[in-house]
């Protein structure tokens, strides 16, 4: 495998499961987020302890010829296992953690067994690629492949068994995450596969060691990628869901704040727009200097205005919900203009304060939800035109 891209895929792993790591902090006893950050955690170990330079360094240091076989053969076990656990979690039910917990033990005799048959095996030549193919036929070692390879396919099996039926069952980012996980798990399963058929060609006396090394890492690294994208897509589904919905709201709020545009600013009521942020955090930053101004408008506020425009327009159109945003609309775009036509009081600097709020405007005071409707309202309504025109102030229909 060469050794940047192995690395730069283990940089990438890790960095998912740093990001992922303050929620383990928090939530340590949940078993998702502990297999979760397993598999991310053991797919970037099989690309760091797979790559020839720690391979190379691995032997080095211990002084032990392939002992990094084992030790990946063991993380390449492990990762399978977890996968498959993960699967297992994330579905839940009653027998979800006992299915775990029988993966976990049955992975781990398989990782003890590799280890034994390594100790009992003969390697002393090194070999950090093809040591698959090269040991295919030596006593322990041949076992030891042959019983990491079948473990590995039946864990990757299993897997994409269990992601691909769920799939059906689902809609959406969990979907899309399981269909993606399932094609990373039919990718690891051509890592077996191409280095079983390697390792049995060379029982036949044929060589075809590029089979179990270029195309068994080709498969590999698909596999990690696809895997760890399946299981970071329902994740970042309905966070992208909030900022599309947010994104929305943003929009659809700035008729009403360039309708409050004038004593935003003459008032300096709007707070600094925030830079390099969410869509969650600007439509805040919207909503609250909307908030800002309709406190000040306190005073210019015509009641009666309100109650004229909110029967004409349920009268209209019958929808409590609609007629409130249409009165709200048009008192605030009456408001707004006289507003902008009383160049009389508080100074440049000066903010509002909750507790000089009218009692009328406290009880009646538009929701959050509702000042989307309102924005609204003074796009498309014709009864806020009229009552916003000073001429026709007195009759809104």
């Amino acid at each position: 495998m060469n050794g940047l891209i192995a690395y730069v895929s283990c940089a990438a792993l890790w960095l998912g499961l740093l990001v992922r790591a303050p929620d383990l902090l928090r939530h340590r006893h949940d078993p998702y987020l502990r297999a979760l950050c397993a598999v991310l955690g053991l797919a970037g170990l099989c690309f760091f302890l797979g790559s020839p330079p720690t391979v190379g360094a691995v032997n080095r240091l211990s002084g032990v010829p392939n002992l990094a076989a084992p030790l990946t053969y063991a993380a390449i076990t492990a990762y399978g296992a977890a996968s498959q656990i993960l699967v297992a979690l994330w579905r839940g039910g009653p027998g979800a953690r006992r299915t775990a917990r029988r993966w976990v033990v049955a992975y781990a005799g398989v990782v003890l067994c590799i280890v034994v048959l390594f100790v009992l095996g003969e390697a002393s030549v090194e070999r950090r690629e093809d040591l698959d193919t090269y040991y295919a036929t030596t006593p322990y070692l041949r076992e030891m492949i042959l019983l990491y390879l079948a473990g590995h396919l039946t864990a990757v099996t299993v897997t994409a068994r269990s992601a691909l039926r769920w799939a059906r069952e689902v809609r959406g980012s969990l979907r899309a995450g399981l269909i993606t996980l399932g094609a990373g798990a039919v990718c690891g399963a051509g890592y077996s596969v191409s280095k079983l058929v390697a390792v049995v060609a060379r029982w036949t006396g044929r060589d075809w060691a590029t089979l179990g090394t270029a195309g068994a890492q080709a498969a590999a690294g698909s596999a990690a990628l696809l895997t760890v994208a399946g299981v970071l897509i329902p994740l970042a589904g309905p966070r992208s869901a909030e900022w599309r919905r947010a994104r929305r709201t943003y929009l659809r709020l700035a008729p009403l704040e360039q309708e409050l545009d004038d004593i935003l600013a003459r008032r300096r009521l709007r707070l600094p727009r925030p830079r390099w942020s969410s869509p969650v955090t600007r439509l805040i930053w919207r909503q609250t200097s909307i908030h800002n101004a309709l406190s000040h408008l306190d005073a210019h506020l015509d009641r009666e205005l309100y109650d004229a425009t909110h029967d004409a327009a349920l009268l209209s159109t019958g929808d409590p919900e609609r007629a409130s945003a249409t009165a709200w609309a048009a008192v605030i775009a009456a408001a707004a203009r006289e507003c902008r036509s009383d160049r009389t009081g508080p100074p440049p600097g000066h903010h509002f304060s909750a507790e000089g709020e009218s009692a009328w405007f406290q009880q009646r005071a538009p929701e959050p939800d509702a000042l989307v409707r309102i924005a609204d309202a003074l796009v498309t309504s014709p009864l806020v035109h009229r009552a916003a025109a000073p001429a026709e102030r007195s009759s809104p229909v």
